[in-house]
């Protein structure tokens, strides 16, 4: 069955590495997958709750200091109400959290990560950050393939 995924990826893209998220967010919608839609974003707001909400599946991808991890990270993710009273919507668990909240429905949700080096004022990425992405590219393809989702649309 075709279910609806989500691809979110978020940083800001003038920002040297921080734009990882919107770097792969752009790869995957350039694959033209029928299931799949791509947002490459600065960050996570709460109108996003309302695209969630009819989504069975969304992948969230950022960046992080390659001081807290030197390896591409998955995890999932589940709605954290704690998170969503208590702190603005800049944590993909606070979003599933208000996407539970207002429309009783919350996505399976994962979150990659990929490591960056430099988030200077700048465009280019580092050598770090291009090989993270092309190892989450990889990575989310076994997410999606998992899941049942992975039709390309040669139409």
């Amino acid at each position: 069955m075709n279910k609806a995924v989500m691809v979110i990826g978020y940083g800001d893209d003038l920002r040297g590495d921080d734009g990882i998220g919107r770097q792969v967010a752009d790869a995957i919608a350039n694959w033209h997958l029928l299931s799949v839609k791509c947002l490459a974003i600065n960050q996570l707001t709460p109108e996003l709750a309302t695209i969630l909400a009819s989504t069975e599946l969304v992948i969230f991808v950022t960046t992080c200091l390659i001081s807290e991890s030197s390896q591409v990270q998955v995890q999932s993710l589940l709605p954290c109400f704690f998170s969503f009273v208590h702190a603005r919507i800049n944590d993909p668990r606070s979003l599933l959290a208000l996407t539970q909240t207002i429309y009783g429905h919350s996505p399976t949700a994962w979150l990659v990560t990929i490591p960056g080096v430099n988030f200077a004022v700048r465009e280019n990425l580092s050598a770090v950050a291009k090989t993270g992405i092309a190892i989450a590219l990889v990575k989310i393809i076994q997410i999606l393939d998992k899941n049942d989702n992975l039709w390309v649309d040669f139409g």
